[in-house]
């Protein structure tokens, strides 16, 4: 038993035991796991156990045992002696026995005795002692269990509690009241100490009668109206006697819901809505369980600001002066924004959002890799507005329910977030932006870009109704601008809703312009430093820029800038003179080594290598294209976790060179072979249309054995028969290649207009090539 290998079970080392008491016992131990047995009880013990019932097979009338309770194994550090009145069989063949409580004993060792049964050897605890103060805790308690018996209707138990005369038995018989916990009644029998035993009784008791008198007064005041035998009449009277008990008025809340919906400026609809549901909360009561949904969702009408609105500022060179505060460059950007002011101001002073008229409304949606602005746009163009802002994330979210909210039949229901959204921002015309709006997901639960839909058009969304609501409310006010990495996920259905504006990446320049008036200000208010206290010069954040971010925003360039800042405050603050300077020979040992990345120079060392540009949801990339063949079967194999369509255009590029192998002076015995293309980092997706030519150009650099310049990189589509077909995101591809060192890049002849977008600053470091044949890349990309 647990007891035998518990040093702290030891009576030698229990300072509460007297050494020099010589009552010492060794007697078999019957485990009990339901019930406890205090000294002076009279109890039959049935046999539950293997153990119980090898000590029950050689008990005898007249002997003695230790009954000690046990709950997971583990037994209590004190028992009861017990006598055995008497023992044997029940009618259905168990081994029971008639007990007789005499004594609390201390356990201690286990040891061998002379049957199969448990034995411990037993320290015989001394008699209860008497205390003036035991005396008064004793006459508490006896007036507190007669109050408890009254109240239960055990009044004829009174006599019995009268005959007790210990204080500890006294005490023990707080473990007969059948509401108390085993863990309890264990702590009562281990409580030696009489007065801390009375004092436990005294407080449970105490805790009974309140329960019992609560119980007692509400199942009074709801007798009274059984003869009128109609429910709702006993709903009502149980409802008031527990707010009676409670001090509590029985129509404050109905009262205080009334006076609110007569202040509400609302459509009649949402009136009678709101008014039945106020009247339901009357009639069910709170005691019923629907009161607490009829709750919830008033309190969720009421939290909407139906009569809260913001007047717009339409003040168009303020809202440009803001937008050119909050971001630099972006000009594109900042005009269509203007634009999409502009005509907003002018619907709002000539009067037409109203019915079919609503169709002409936008909702923009900027689209651009992470850390370039598109957060922070959407709140200047709430501060231009003079309106609230909020942002909502759509990121991982699969369940059409929180966009339309929880119909009220489940549980735990509650609105969707745009309901949400204007609880949070407090005004029915807030602009909302809808941040990571292609991240939705769809499964089972149904399809949240769907449920968009409606939030999302103009002609729509003026009677917007919500699940849980089920109230019509008018979003035709509320400005929605999404935001989006890439437009790839999007169904087309959602997109057709909604104006794209790109933003694309940054060029050195233009990142050095933003951390200079934009970042370094705000990292220095973020760490409690003035700007004449740690100086940051333009070459600093310049070697911060080329060498540790490659990415197309500037989010880590904010962190390794504020690495730096915080470097210098930790020199101020452990008592250096302001001002701090950072030098660029500092760089290395605050942020560590540069990022390193793969230059086109040391990649494309042999024939059968060429660099490509591509777009992914962090803005434009290098990718690396490697060709090479096998004897084998005539085939092609493409890796590098690759989509269907550029896995299409590895086919077309292979087909080509088949088809022009004689004129581009490839053996037509070199073509009978099984061909590999691979793009490293096959641990990233790749899918798009405009690899077509890089594919191309790596198998014609195999097969001639000609290296493809390492300066030069290349996009775009290649048809069967050569031509080369127009890509997007060309600004975005011509900024990674000159981020990468390249200054050579290769477009298709249709694309020759967006240049325009690409930085001038960057354009006059490049030289660009649009080609509208596949003959023509091969002539500038491989060497001679």
């Amino acid at each position: 038993m647990a007891t035998s290998t518990d040093p702290n079970l030891d009576p030698s080392t229990d300072p509460s035991i007297d050494p020099n008491l010589e009552s010492h016992l060794t007697l078999p131990v019957l485990p009990v796991s339901s019930g406890v047995v205090f000294p002076e009880m009279v109890v039959t013990i049935r046999a539950e156990t293997d153990d119980a019932r090898r000590t029950l097979e050689h008990a005898k009338a007249g002997s003695e045992l230790v009954i000690v309770p046990r709950r997971d194994g583990i037994y209590a550090r004190v028992g009861t002696l017990a006598r055995i009145e008497q023992a044997g069989q029940l009618p259905d063949g168990s081994l029971a026995a008639v007990v007789r409580g005499v004594a609390r004993v201390r356990i201690g060792q286990g040891v061998v005795g002379d049957t199969a049964a448990l034995w411990v050897q037993v320290d015989r605890l001394p008699a209860d002692e008497t205390t003036p103060a035991i005396t008064e805790l004793a006459a508490t308690y006896r007036e507190i269990a007669r109050e408890l018996l009254d109240t239960v209707g055990g009044r004829q138990l009174t006599g019995l509690l009268n005959d007790v005369r210990s204080p500890g038995a006294l005490a023990d018989t707080i473990g007969w009241w059948p509401n108390l916990e085993f863990e309890q009644k264990v702590e009562l029998l281990e409580t030696v100490d009489v007065e801390a035993r009375l004092r436990t009784a005294i407080d449970w008791a105490r805790d009974a009668l309140a329960e019992a008198n609560v119980t007692a007064t509400i199942a009074r005041d709801v007798n009274e109206g059984f003869e009128k035998n109609q429910r709702e009449v006993i709903l009502r009277r149980q409802l008031d006697a527990i707010r009676k008990e409670l001090g509590e008025g029985s129509d404050n809340a109905i009262d205080d819901y009334r006076s609110r919906l007569a202040e509400l400026d609302v459509s009649d609809a949402v009136r009678a809505a709101v008014t039945k549901e106020i009247d339901r909360f009357e009639r069910v009561g709170e005691q019923s369980m629907e009161s607490s949904w009829i709750r919830t969702w008033l309190d969720t009408i009421f939290e909407l600001p139906w009569n809260s609105r913001t007047d717009d500022n339409y003040d168009l060179p303020h809202a440009r002066t803001v937008l050119d505060a909050d971001h630099t460059g972006l000009d594109e950007v900042k005009d269509r924004i203007i634009e999409f002011l502009a005509v907003r101001k002018l619907r709002a002073e000539r009067n037409v959002d109203t019915g079919s008229h609503r169709r002409a409304g936008t909702i923009l949606v900027l689209v651009g890799p992470p850390g370039v602005g598109k957060t922070s746009l959407g709140e200047s163009v709430a501060r231009a507005l003079g309106r609230k802002f909020v942002r909502t994330a759509l990121g991982g979210i699969h369940d059409e329910a929180e966009i339309r909210g929880h119909r009220r039949t489940y549980v735990g229901a509650r609105p969707g977030r745009i309901v949400r959204a204007l609880i949070d921002a407090g005004s029915m015309n807030p602009v909302v932006l809808l941040d990571e709006i292609d991240k939705l997901g769809a499964d089972w639960r149904g399809d949240p870009t769907s449920a968009l839909l409606e939030v999302l058009d103009p002609a729509q969304n003026h009677t917007f109704r919500d699940h849980y609501l089920e109230l019509e409310l008018d979003l035709s006010s509320v400005v929605f601008i999404a935001t989006a990495n890439t437009l790839d996920r999007m169904p087309a259905p959602l997109l057709d809703r909604m104006e794209l504006i790109t933003i694309s990446g940054y060029s050195e320049d233009e990142k050095l312009a933003i951390a200079r008036d934009h970042l370094v200000p705000r990292i220095y208010e973020r760490n409690g430093v003035q700007p004449d206290e740690v100086v940051l010069s333009d070459e600093v954040m310049r070697a911060v820029i080329s060498g540790y971010t490659r990415e197309a925003g500037v989010r880590r360039l904010e962190q390794r800038l504020d690495r730096l800042v915080r470097k210098a405050a930790t020199t101020i603050a452990n008592g250096a003179a302001p001002p701090v300077t950072v030098h660029v020979d500092e760089i290395r040992d605050a942020l560590g080594r540069p990022v390193t990345e793969d230059k086109p120079i040391e990649r494309i060392t042999t024939p059968g290598i060429a660099t490509g540009l591509a777009v992914t949801g962090a803005g434009g990339d290098v990718l690396f294209v490697e060709a090479a063949a096998m004897p084998g079967k005539s085939g092609l194999t493409l890796t590098g976790q690759l989509g269907e369509v550029m896995r299409e255009s590895g086919e077309i590029a292979l087909s080509y060179l088949r088809a022009h192998a004689a004129a581009l002076g490839i053996d037509d015995t070199a073509m009978d072979r099984r061909f590999h293309v691979h793009f490293p980092a096959g641990g990233i997706p790749k899918d798009g249309p405009s690899a077509g030519i890089t594919m191309t150009t790596a198998l014609a650099s195999y097969l001639t054995q000609r290296r493809v310049r390492p300066d030069v990189a290349m996009t775009g589509e290649i048809t069967l028969h050569g031509r080369v077909l127009p890509i997007g995101g060309v600004k975005e591809k011509v900024l990674a290649a000159h981020r990468a060192g390249l200054r050579t890049v290769i477009l298709p002849s249709a694309n020759e207009p967006d240049a325009d977008d690409i930085p001038e600053d960057v354009r006059s470091q490049l030289t660009l090539h649009f080609v509208d044949d596949i003959g023509k890349v091969l002539e500038l990309a491989l060497e001679s």
